[in-house]
């Protein structure tokens, strides 16, 4: 596969409860290596298309595609394999457990076996797994936390060990849902420069979504934008900036509407 190749497409992928339509129809493709944005208005379906992807959700018509392989075919639990790994809106962190052992958690998934899923926590002294998870806390500056229990540090913290843990499944495709959520704007500057080092340094590709637009804007080179579970617009940011059903989404019609002094 060259770099040019898209990594991921959704092809008129649909999904339904009852009778409501939450994704309809939709297309689209992500650049290999690139970090894409994924936005919309609240209830526009984006945390829906990523547990289609993710499997979490079966699709009802369309096909998902990872570097040429249908992925809707194959069971949530087998998707990690294939590459696609993710963070989540709520943060899943298991609390009573230290910081060192979350980040072995994601290790799990690159082991078969009873024996393969208990080497990462394994006691033996010099574990290589145990290894490559303090070193991947060095990396992320969250070394002095190792021994923390998750449950107690702070919410920028934990937002910080969900994506080392996420990123031990060296994913190909990474997906983040709302990964500034609920940060401080040092936090978020501190997050975006991670995320933009992940991308560059490991050739990771990214798909996320993200309410906060400076920091879309900052981040991504392509951006999809989604109202009631149809694309509406997609391109760079600045070009879904100014487009018009974009604005009217988020603004709503009657804000789109020039006002006459009277």
């Amino acid at each position: 596969m060259s770099a040019t190749d898209p990594i991921l497409t959704l092809d008129n992928v649909s999904k339904h409860f009852g009778g409501l339509a939450v994704v309809e129809n939709l297309s689209f493709a992500v650049r290999r290596g690139a970090c894409t944005g994924l936005i919309g208005p609240n209830g526009a379906g984006k945390t829906t298309v990523f547990n289609l992807i993710t499997g979490v959700y079966p699709i009802d018509t369309g096909r998902i595609v990872l570097d040429g392989v249908d992925i809707a075919k194959i069971p949530s639990r087998r998707r990690i394999h294939h590459g696609v790994a993710r963070n989540f809106q709520n943060i899943r962190l298991m609390p009573h457990l230290s910081t060192l052992e979350n980040v072995l958690v994601g290790q799990h998934c690159r082991n078969g076996g009873l024996f393969g899923v208990l080497q990462p926590v394994s006691l033996v002294p010099g574990n290589r797994w145990r290894e490559e998870a303090r070193a991947a806390l060095e990396e992320a500056g969250l070394a002095a936390y190792e021994r923390a229990t998750v449950g107690s540090l702070p919410y920028g913290l934990q937002k910080r060990i969900e994506l080392v843990r996420a990123l031990m499944a060296k994913p190909r495709l990474l997906l983040l849902d709302e990964p500034a959520a609920g940060l401080n704007p040092a936090e978020t500057d501190a997050l975006r420069e991670r995320i933009t080092a992940i991308c560059r340094d490991r050739g990771i590709t990214l798909l996320v979504v993200e309410h906060d637009m400076h920091f879309v804007g900052a981040l991504c080179a392509d951006v999809i934008v989604l109202n009631f579970g149809r694309k509406i617009a997609e391109g760079t940011p600045e070009h879904v900036r100014e487009d018009a059903l974009v604005r009217e989404a988020y603004l709503g019609a009657d804000a789109m509407e020039p006002r006459y002094a009277s």
